[in-house]
């Protein structure tokens, strides 16, 4: 790309900066929030309102290599019925704060691999939820499946459930690469799957897909895009893999030097890019792609795109709780995150109160920044009035933060009357923009070796 050296000279290549899933981001979460605030927060979410709810379950039958998620694994069902035991008790202990006529916007089901939980469990779990906050008009149930570990009685026991979005991991189709990552999964394997959930009358799924693989090239990229493409999924996310074996001691069993550079990770990016639009696929923020019927493509193009802690989103609920051990909620006042060990977890909902045990209240100029790095994240764009007129900012006070952002990116990022714009040369660029309105990075992250690499 002639736009390579210039993006180099920028630090594209060498610089490590938070995905922007939050603001402040999670490694800046500290002990101001605890059980007692988060109760207190339940209770001030509105009676009558949606929000959206994160259900976590830590276990996998196998540990990938490549993942850096807080898992366990387990070969047996018992821990895992123990932990829905628990999870039926935080839910219990949630509808009893929660005020009246609270409905879902969003239910989400995550791990781990919540598709190990046998199909009783699965039929317990969501019954608790659902009779708790019901999924209001137009809601959307989601869940994670793994293809190497679902099965008829289960995909039955989700869709009885009222399951109508499934996300399958895929990652890469190629089993050179597939065995360097611990995670074998053929194409036919992944091809029945889909066709089984779209057999239980379950139309939207969605696929992940990794670049920045080992022993990754761009024809073994463009094969697993095109073989990805067959499953015709509505949304695709294609996230860089993060390799960072100091904080996750799996990914040690991945040889560096079999790595992609970071100038071959862009251009592995710009080869699956460009099959998914050539199929019609709608560009979506950094890394996702939807169908243009695709509520996600709808957002974009609406200006109601988002950003959580699952990623992008059409959901505009201005309340995310998670439930179980890690779990992150949202609320208007800050973020509170449960405690991360399923042991810890389990000993707070045994004593009668949520895990949260850290977290982080808005103060200042928090929720400015937090929008101006979600717009940036989302739409490549930040509208001056809109800033203005949402929060109290002076004019010459923004002014000057969106000129020092141009400024340190040698042009490439515009500033006019409207605000300031990220054009389609410099995205590659848009998680150091954001990071240029991050007060916390700024100053005093814990470990800049926590972040991922930028493209």
């Amino acid at each position: 790309m002639t736009y390579e050296p210039q993006l180099a000279r920028l630090g594209l290549f060498d610089a490590r900066v938070p995905r922007y899933t939050s603001y402040p981001t999670a490694p800046h979460f500290g002990g101001s929030v605890d059980h007692t605030l988060f109760t207190t927060w339940v209770e001030a979410i509105p009676e009558n309102s949606a929000i959206s709810l994160y259900l976590h379950v830590p276990f996998c039958r196998r540990l990938c290599w490549f993942c850096a998620c807080r898992t366990q694994g387990t070969q047996s069902d018992d821990p895992v019925i123990a932990y829905v035991a628990t999870l039926l008790a935080e839910i219990a202990l949630l509808r009893h704060h929660l005020p009246r006529g609270v409905t879902l916007s969003r239910l989400h089901w995550g791990g781990g691999t919540p598709t190990l939980l046998p199909a009783a469990q699965i039929e317990r779990l969501a019954a608790a939820v659902l009779e708790a906050v019901p999924l209001g008009a137009g809601g959307e149930f989601s869940v994670e499946i793994d293809p190497n570990e679902i099965d008829a009685a289960r995909l039955d026991a989700l869709a009885a459930a009222g399951m109508n979005r499934a996300s399958i991991g895929v990652q890469d189709f190629d089993p050179l690469i597939q065995k360097a990552i611990g995670r074998e999964q053929s194409y036919t394997l992944t091809l029945a799957v889909a066709e089984m959930i779209r057999d239980r009358g379950v139309h939207s799924l969605n696929a992940d897909i990794l670049y920045g693989l080992p022993h990754q090239t761009m024809a073994r990229m463009s094969d697993s895009v095109r073989k990805l493409l067959t499953l015709s999924p509505d949304r695709v996310a294609l996230y860089g893999y993060a390799h960072v074996p100091w904080m996750s001691r799996r990914q040690q069993m991945i040889p560096s030097d079999s790595l992609p550079t970071p100038q071959e990770r862009l251009r592995l990016f710009e080869t699956a890019a460009e099959l998914f639009c050539g199929d019609g696929y709608t560009s979506v923020g950094i890394d996702h792609f939807a169908r243009p019927g695709d509520g996600m493509a709808q957002a974009l193009k609406a200006g109601r795109l988002r950003r959580n802690f699952q990623g992008y989103t059409d959901d505009t609920a201005p309340v995310l709780i998670g439930l179980g051990a890690s779990s992150i909620s949202r609320f208007p006042q800050g973020f509170a995150q449960n405690v991360s060990g399923t042991s810890d977890y389990t000993k707070a909902i045994r004593a009668g109160r949520f895990s949260t045990h850290r977290g982080h209240v808005f103060a200042g100029e928090d929720r400015m920044r937090a929008r101006i790095i979600e717009a940036l994240m989302c739409d490549f764009h930040v509208s001056r009035a809109e800033i203005l007129r949402d929060f109290d900012c002076a004019p010459d006070r923004l002014d000057a933060m969106l000129r020092d952002a141009s400024e340190a990116f040698g042009g490439m990022v515009t500033v006019d009357a409207g605000g300031l714009t990220i054009p389609p040369a410099a995205r590659p660029l848009t998680r150091m923009v954001a990071r240029a309105f991050d007060a916390y990075d700024q100053h005093g992250v814990p470990n800049k070796a926590q972040h991922s690499i930028a493209v």
